[in-house]
C-alpha cells in the first residue's frame, strides 16, 4: 500500500473477513474502516446516480450477499459510491464498492469477499458471463489510465456568415469515456463587444447535444459550453459577419431588370447610353417644367388691430385740421 502512494499507483483494494482493517487503515489515508473484528453479510444496493461510467444489465438485487467487517467506512477524500451495503432488506449508506481519486490516481474499494458468486449469479440469470465480465471491465479499465482527455468535444466554425445557421454542437463522455446521453449541458455566450451574456441549454439530437444561436447579433463571442452538475467544461470563441444582402451580388440582374423596366412603361439603359437617357427624359412630356403659384387673399376686416389702428390714425388727422381751422 505505501509502494503504491510512492509510486502514484492506480489500485484495486478488496478487503473481507481476513484483512487486517488496522494494518490497511495506517498504510494509506485515503479512508477508515471501524474496527470491530465482527463480519457480517451485506446485500448489495446500486446506486443509480453513479455516472462515472455507465453500468448496464445488471440487477445486483438479486446478487448473493458479501461477507465483510461490520462498521463504517469513513472516507476523507471524495468518493462516488456504485454499490450500497443492505442488511436484511434494511438499505444503508455505507459504501460496499466506490471509486474515488488521490492526487491524480485512480482507486476502487470493494467491501465483501465472494465477489465471484455474482458472476455465478450473473450466468444463472442469463446463461451468459458477459454482463458480469463488462461490469467488471469498465471499472478496471477506469483504474487502467490517469492520461486526461476532454470530456466534452465541441464541434464549431470559427466564422459565421450572418445569414448562416449558427449551430453548434457537443459530445459529453463520462469519466470512462463513454458517450453519456443523461447530461445536462449548458452554453454561456459572452458578446466581446458589449460584454452581454447569455445560457441556452444543450439538447440531444442524433447522438450530440446540440444549440442553434441562429438570429444573434453580429460581432465576436466568447463560449463555454459545461455541465451543470460537474467541473467539466470546454471553451471557444468565434465571429458571426455583418450579412449585407447587396454586397452579396457584384453584378446587376440584366434580365430582371429589363422586365421591371416593361412592367413599369420605361426603358433598360446601359451606363454607355447616358446621352440616350438624357435627350429621352428632355423629349418626355411627363417630366415637362410645371411652376405652380398660390395666392392667399385675406380681408382686412380681419386684422383687428391694424383696422383698429388704421382708423384711430384717421380720427386723429381729422381732429388736428379740424383744430387747426384747416377744414
Amino acid at each position: 500500500m505505501k509502494e503504491i502512494t510512492n509510486q502514484k499507483l492506480n489500485s484495486f483494494t478488496i478487503t473481507g473477513n481476513t484483512t487486517s482493517f488496522s494494518l490497511l487503515n495506517n498504510s494509506q489515508s485515503a479512508y477508515k474502516q471501524t474496527v470491530t473484528n465482527q463480519s457480517e453479510d451485506f446485500q448489495p444496493k446500486l446506486n443509480r446516480n453513479y455516472n462515472t461510467f455507465i453500468i448496464d444489465n445488471l440487477n445486483f438485487e438479486d446478487y448473493p450477499p458479501l461477507q465483510s467487517e461490520f462498521g463504517n467506512i469513513e472516507f476523507s477524500v471524495p468518493n462516488d459510491v456504485i454499490l450500497y451495503k443492505s442488511v436484511n432488506g434494511i438499505d444503508t449508506d455505507q459504501p460496499m464498492l466506490s471509486t474515488f481519486e488521490v492526487e491524480n490516481t485512480k482507486h476502487a474499494l470493494l467491501s465483501g469477499e465472494g465477489i465471484w458468486r455474482w458472476r455465478a449469479q450473473t450466468y444463472l440469470n442469463t446463461e451468459s458471463f458477459n454482463d458480469f465480465d463488462n461490469f467488471i471491465g469498465k471499472l478496471v479499465q477506469y483504474l487502467s489510465s490517469n492520461k486526461k482527455r476532454s470530456r466534452i468535444n465541441i464541434d464549431y466554425r470559427s466564422f459565421y456568415n450572418g445569414n448562416d445557421d449558427v449551430i453548434i454542437s457537443a459530445q459529453y463522455f463520462n469519466q470512462n469515456y463513454e458517450f453519456d446521453n443523461s447530461g445536462a449541458l449548458t452554453i454561456v455566450l459572452k458578446n466581446k463587444e458589449d460584454n452581454s451574456v447569455r445560457e441556452v441549454p444543450l439538447l440531444l439530437n442524433n447522438g450530440n447535444y446540440n444549440v442553434d444561436l441562429s438570429g444573434i447579433s453580429a460581432g465576436s463571442y466568447d463560449f463555454t459550453i459545461k455541465h451543470n452538475t460537474e467541473s467539466v467544461a470546454a471553451s471557444g470563441s468565434f465571429e458571426v459577419l455583418e450579412y449585407n444582402v447587396e454586397q452579396q451580388f457584384l453584378n446587376a440582374d440584366i434580365e430582371k431588370l429589363q422586365a421591371l423596366a416593361i412592367n413599369s412603361n420605361g426603358n433598360a439603359v446601359f451606363n454607355t447610353e447616358m446621352d440616350k437617357l438624357i435627350s429621352e427624359l428632355l423629349k418626355d412630356d411627363r417630366y415637362a417644367t410645371i411652376q405652380k403659384s398660390t395666392k392667399n387673399i385675406v380681408p382686412l376686416i380681419d386684422w383687428k388691430y391694424l383696422l383698429a389702428l388704421i382708423a384711430l390714425s384717421l380720427f386723429s388727422e381729422w381732429f388736428i385740421r379740424k383744430y387747426n381751422g384747416l377744414i
